[in-house]
């Protein structure tokens, strides 16, 4: 079956001596004056558009935005979309992969974690301001290439995860530790679910990878998400078919295959049962 096209990064620091891949530049280059067109595809790595001036319309996994002035977007490896802007679009594109950032600092971490959850904000013009300056100083960085460069990125990498989680966090409630470790683990299972789908949909699966018993990963599922555990599963499986369905031209034989389902009769009604349409149907649908 033909897969979802992956765009990779052609950037690396140290060429082949190095796997860390970074990469800035701005909207207006590489519109180079026209509209700015990318179809359905998906990324191995981490991607932040910051739009600072824009029309058009960007898809995430199904979801359409279109208010794209002062607007961010964060994407993490693995999710869909597809992009349209304007000519005349002002704004920066960030991409780069684990490898060259991914913070072991806890509380660091903590903060990647939560500002990659949430897909697209749209703070106020001066916190938005914030965010661009943090940009544009990684942007200068990145064009001299001066001695260390490549950690003030980092440096500055760290700021621009402060300042992003401000924008989407009431800043005045300060989160109990209790609170913290729950978000952490939320997080944490959320992102085995989208490496181990296609072999691993039982709940009692994670749990054991999170060293948790069933019942604690379902109070933190209920608790920071408001639903089981089994149900965030079963919202990923059908995620993941719709991406397939609609960036494919691929049978839904191979697509059941693809996520781990031998019956593909039980695949189609499970699909069914979730969406209120036949896989065949939704792809119809939706195009």
């Amino acid at each position: 079956m033909k897969k979802i096209p992956i765009r990779k990064i052609n950037t690396g620091f140290f060429e082949t001596a190095s796997d860390e891949r970074f990469s800035i530049r701005r909207v207006e280059d590489i519109a180079g004056g026209g509209d700015l067109l990318h179809d359905l595809h998906r990324h191995d790595f981490f991607f932040i558009l910051a739009l600072k001036n824009a029309s058009g319309r960007h898809e995430i996994d199904f979801s359409t935005f279109t208010s794209l002035h002062h607007a961010v977007f964060f994407l993490r490896p693995g999710q869909v979309h597809r992009l349209a802007l304007k000519a005349g679009s002002t704004g920066f594109l960030v991409e780069f992969n684990a490898a060259f950032y991914q913070p072991k600092d806890m509380a660091a971490a903590q903060r990647f974690r939560k500002a990659s959850n949430r897909n697209y904000c749209r703070p106020a013009t001066n916190r938005f301001e914030k965010l661009l300056t943090v940009l544009n100083n990684i942007f200068q960085e990145y064009q001299a290439k001066e001695m260390y460069y490549q950690d003030l990125i980092r440096a500055s990498l760290d700021v621009f995860m402060i300042e992003l989680n401000r924008q989407t966090a009431d800043p005045t409630n300060v989160l109990t530790r209790v609170g913290v470790y729950t978000q952490e683990r939320q997080e944490e299972f959320m992102e085995l679910v989208e490496k181990h789908i296609s072999t691993h949909k039982q709940p009692s699966h994670y749990a054991a990878l999170m060293n948790l018993s069933l019942y604690q990963l379902n109070e933190i599922t209920k608790s920071s998400l408001g639903k089981t555990a089994a149900a965030v599963i079963n919202e990923h499986i059908i995620l993941e078919t719709k991406r397939c369905l609609l960036a494919t031209a691929g049978q839904i034989k191979d697509i059941a295959d693809l996520l781990g389902y031998e019956d593909v009769s039980y695949f189609i009604r499970f699909f069914k049962k979730h969406t209120g349409h036949t896989p065949e149907a939704f792809r119809n649908n939706y195009r």
